[in-house]
């Protein structure tokens, strides 16, 4: 019976490795997407005032492991059922952060005046606010339904138990890690003010601290613009893994170019289907 206990742990210990081994390659992988994740969600939870900024990052952060609750059965149960299944919501995940990021862009370059005093009162009204926490879970959903169905697909050739185990273990450290690295991000000043408190303004700390404090809005600033970029970039990537016949369009055209270029087109053409959708809708309503 001793043996038999041992054996068992034995195969658990097996089983564990074989996850661990598994994990690694698959959390490289998707090593790409968790940069764009990064970049996207960071700029998604700044904007706040101070004191909201940590509640509203634990409020899309519970939304991101909500998310990932819900897609890990989904993604599996439609492997095995109905494969295709799974390239179609890809697609239309891919139109979604298509639209946001070239929405993102015509707002910067046509309505920067419009929107830039309501900004600041946007983010301190709590409807705001929620709307906000709302959008980055939806956008978080897409970006970790992609991850999830790389993960799985670094490890189709593994046992069942393996390819949930690894799956799981990607999903939960891709939300651990990238809202971890935003707290860090957002909190910057925070921790600026309290070296350069210790220091009593002078020596290193104060430099560093002040350094922080400074650096805090050029981050955002960048993140908003690399945040913007990646949303392209991966619906662009989307549809060129996804759709056969794009995939060996444009041969001579870098990979990268050509994904944001297919993110720009598809964004173009949903922003105009939206914008057409609202004015009939609006004349309907008359």
């Amino acid at each position: 019976m001793a043996s038999g206990f041992f054996a068992i742990l034995d195969d658990i210990a097996a089983l564990m490795d074989d996850v661990a081994v598994a994990s690694k390659v698959a959390t490289k992988q998707t090593a790409g997407i968790l940069g764009d994740d990064l970049a996207v969600n960071a700029e998604k939870a700044t904007g706040f005032l101070s004191s909201r900024e940590l509640p509203v990052l634990w409020s899309i952060t519970k939304g991101s492991l909500v998310n990932k609750l819900i897609i890990v059965p989904i993604v599996f149960l439609l492997q095995f059922l109905f494969p295709v299944a799974i390239k179609v919501v890809l697609i239309i995940g891919g139109l979604y952060l298509a639209y946001e990021g070239v929405e993102k862009i015509i707002e910067y370059f046509f309505h920067k005046k419009e929107n830039h005093e309501e900004l600041v009162e946007d983010v301190q009204d709590e409807n705001a606010e929620k709307t906000k926490v709302k959008s980055a879970i939806t956008t978080d959903f897409i970006l970790s339904l992609e991850i999830v169905i790389i993960a799985l697909g670094s490890v189709l050739d593994k046992s069942l138990p393996i390819q949930i185990m690894t799956v799981s273990v990607v999903a939960i450290l891709a939300t651990i890690g990238v809202y971890g690295i935003v707290a860090l991000i957002v909190r910057m000043d925070d921790a600026g003010f309290k070296l350069m408190k210790k220091s009593n303004n002078q020596g290193f700390l104060n430099t560093l601290g002040n350094l922080l404090v400074k650096a805090l809005p050029i981050i955002i600033k960048a993140l908003s613009v690399i945040g913007t970029i990646a949303l392209l970039l991966v619906s662009g990537g989307i549809f060129d893994h996804n759709i056969k016949e794009i995939h060996h369009f444009l041969p001579q055209v870098p990979e990268m170019a050509k994904q944001f270029l297919y993110g720009i087109i598809a964004g173009l053409i949903m922003v105009a289907i939206v914008t057409v959708g609202k004015k009939i809708y609006l004349l309907a309503k008359k």
